[in-house]
C-alpha cells in the first residue's frame, strides 16, 4: 500500500511510515493543484497539513484512496462530505498542539505588553529608544476569554499563574465548570466592557466570521488589548485598523489573518500590531506529537482496519459499522439538529433507543449523536474519539435507555436536550434500510429528511400561511426543493420544515418573521 505526504511532516511521522510493513511512502511537498491531481489515483492514504487542499475535483482522481490522514486538527481544506459518499476515511490529531497554541497566546499578550518586537527591532537598527516603549504589566489586569474550550481553558490556567483577574464568554459551556475551575463566566457585553485585554479560541464558522467588528469594539474599554491565534477572519480586520486609529484598541498581536500570507496588510503600518506567520502550532513538540498521532492512525487502519479519530466514522470493526450505518448518520443528524435548536449551554442529553435493535452496541450511535451535538459550537475540534469526553469536560449529563416498544415504527431513536434556557425532544427512523427521517420535534409531528439548507417556521393553521412564506422565497430567488408540515397534537400551529437550494440571506429571514402568521424562523444546517 503506498502513502503520500503531500505536505511538510516532521521526520519522525516519515519514518514510522517507511519502517511500517507492507506500507511505502512517497514524501511530494508542495505539488501544483494538477501534478497532485494527476498521481493521486496511485495512493492508498494522503498525509495533509493546511496547504493542500482536498478538493471534490482532487477526491474524483482517487480511485484507490482510503484513508486522508491531518496532521493537526483543522479539516476546512478537506471535503468531508465528498470522502464520505466515496467512503473514504478523513482523520485529524486534535489535542497535539493544545497546549502549544495556549503558550503561543501567552507569549503574544507579553510581547504586546511590552513591545518585544518593536524593541528588538530599535535595537537592532542602532536606536535606544527605551522611553519610547515603554511598556505596560498584566498583573491584575483582567482578560477576557472569547471561548473556554480546550485551548481558552489553558489559556485561563496560565493567565491566573501571572496573577490576572480571567472571566470568560462562551454560551456552549456550564456556567458551574468554569467557576470551579476559579474563574467566571460572563455575557459577551459585560466581558467586553470589563477587559483590558481579549484572546479569542473561537472555531471558524458561519456565525463567528467578523465575530469581532466595529460593533463589538464600540463596547471595549478604551486601550483594550486584543490577541488573536485561532483563525483568520474572526477579526474583521478593517474594521481593527479603525479601531486602532481611534485608540479604542491599544494594541493587537495577531498569528492569523484573513488571508494568508497577508501581504501588504494595513495592519502592518500599525507601531502596536505584532505579528507571527500563523506560528500558534508550530513547536517541535507540537509537530512530532502530531506527525506521530497521523502516522500511527493511518498505519493502523491500512494494516489492521482499526479507525482512531475519525471525522466521519466511529471507532469500530467493519461487521458492526455495516450494521449501525444508517442509525449512525440519523443519530448525528439529529444531535446537529439539536444543538442548533437548544438556547444556551446545553446541560443534559438524553437518548432512548427504542424498538429492535437486534441486540446492537449502542454506544457508537450515542457518539454520533453527540459528536452532532457539539460539531457546531467545536467544529474540527471533535470526532467520533474525543465527543463523550468533550461532553464530559464540558459538564453535559449524557444518559441512554433502551426499550422494545417502539410506538408506530420498528425503531425510533429519541433525543431530549436540556439547555440552560430551554428545552427540546426529536425523534427519529429509518425509513427502508437507509434514508434517516425526522418524525418528531417536541409536539409536531411529521416525516423531513435531516439534511441540506432547512428553514424551520412555526406559524398560525390557517389558510393562506404556507403560500405567503413561499411568495417570499419565491420573491427571493430561493427554490424550495422539499417541504414537509407537521400539525401540533393538540394546538393551533403548524411547523413547516423547508430544505431549500441555497441558504437564505438575513434579509430573507426577517422578512419571513414579518409575517402576520409567522411566529418564529430558524436556519438549520444539515
Amino acid at each position: 500500500m503506498k502513502v503520500l505526504v503531500s505536505d511538510k511532516l516532521a521526520d519522525v511521522g516519515v519514518k514510522m511510515f517507511q519502517q511500517a510493513p507492507g506500507i511505502h511512502v512517497d514524501v511530494k511537498v508542495g505539488l501544483p493543484p494538477e501534478e497532485l491531481k494527476a498521481i493521486i489515483k496511485d495512493y492508498d492514504g494522503l498525509v495533509i497539513r493546511s496547504a493542500t487542499k482536498v478538493t471534490k475535483e482532487l477526491l474524483s482522481e482517487a480511485s484507490r484512496l482510503k484513508v486522508i490522514g491531518r496532521a493537526g486538527i483543522g479539516l476546512d481544506n478537506v471535503d468531508i462530505p465528498t470522502a464520505t459518499k466515496l467512503g473514504i476515511v478523513v482523520m485529524n490529531t486534535p489535542g497535539g498542539n493544545v497546549v502549544t497554541t495556549a503558550e503561543h497566546t501567552i507569549a503574544m499578550m507579553l510581547s504586546l505588553s511590552r513591545n518585544i518586537p518593536q524593541a528588538t527591532a530599535s535595537l537592532k537598527a542602532g536606536r535606544w529608544d527605551k522611553k519610547k516603549l515603554q511598556g505596560r504589566e498584566i498583573f491584575n489586569k483582567t482578560l477576557g476569554l472569547l471561548g473556554y474550550g480546550r485551548i481558552g481553558s489553558i489559556v485561563a490556567s496560565r493567565a491566573r499563574g501571572l496573577k490576572m483577574q480571567v472571566i470568560a464568554y462562551d454560551p456552549f459551556v456550564n456556567k458551574d465548570l468554569v467557576e470551579q475551575a476559579g474563574f467566571e463566566l460572563v455575557s459577551l457585553e459585560e466581558l467586553y466592557g470589563r477587559s483590558d485585554y481579549i484572546t479569542i479560541h473561537l472555531p471558524k464558522s458561519e456565525e463567528t466570521v467578523d465575530f469581532l467588528n466595529e460593533e463589538a469594539f464600540d463596547q471595549m474599554k478604551p486601550g483594550v488589548m486584543i490577541i488573536n491565534c485561532a483563525r483568520g477572519g474572526i477579526v474583521n480586520e478593517k474594521d481593527l485598523c479603525d479601531a486602532l486609529s481611534s485608540g479604542k484598541v491599544g494594541g493587537a498581536a495577531l498569528d492569523v489573518f484573513e488571508i494568508e500570507p497577508p501581504a501588504g496588510s494595513p495592519l502592518f503600518e500599525f507601531d502596536n500590531v505584532i505579528c507571527s506567520p500563523h506560528l500558534g502550532a508550530s513547536t517541535a513538540e507540537a509537530q512530532t506529537n502530531v506527525a506521530v498521532a497521523v502516522a500511527e492512525q493511518i498505519i493502523s487502519y491500512l494494516q489492521t482496519g482499526t479507525i482512531m479519530n475519525a471525522v466521519n466514522v466511529p471507532s469500530v470493526s467493519g461487521e458492526l459499522l455495516g450494521k449501525l450505518q444508517p442509525y449512525l448518520t440519523l443519530a448525528e443528524r439529529m444531535g446537529c439538529l439539536q444543538a442548533q435548536l437548544a438556547k444556551g449551554a446545553i446541560k443534559t442529553v438524553t437518548i432512548k433507543y427504542l424498538g429492535d435493535f437486534l441486540g446492537l452496541d449502542m454506544m457508537p450511535v450515542t457518539t454520533a449523536a453527540l459528536k452532532g451535538l457539539l460539531t457546531p459550537f467545536l467544529k474540527d475540534d471533535v470526532n467520533f474519539v474525543n465527543a463523550s469526553v468533550i461532553a464530559k469536560e464540558r459538564g453535559i449529563k449524557v444518559t441512554e435507555s433502551r426499550s422494545v416498544e417502539a410506538e408506530d415504527f420498528t425503531n425510533l431513536i429519541t433525543i431530549h436536550v436540556t439547555a440552560s434556557q430551554d428545552s427540546s425532544t426529536v425523534s427519529g427512523t429509518i425509513f427502508g434500510k437507509q434514508e434517516p427521517r425526522i418524525v418528531r420535534i417536541n409536539r409536531f409531528r411529521l416525516e423531513a429528511v435531516p439534511e441540506g439548507h432547512l428553514l424551520l417556521i412555526y406559524n398560525d393553521d390557517r389558510p393562506g400561511a404556507i403560500g405567503s412564506i413561499g411568495t417570499v422565497l419565491g420573491q427571493h430567488n430561493i427554490n424550495i426543493a422539499r417541504m414537509h408540515v407537521g400539525r401540533e397534537t393538540k394546538g393551533d400551529r403548524n411547523m413547516i420544515f423547508l430544505d431549500t437550494d441555497a441558504p437564505a440571506p438575513p434579509e430573507t429571514l426577517e422578512e419571513l418573521r414579518a409575517l402576520p402568521t409567522v411566529k418564529s424562523v430558524t436556519r438549520l444546517e444539515l
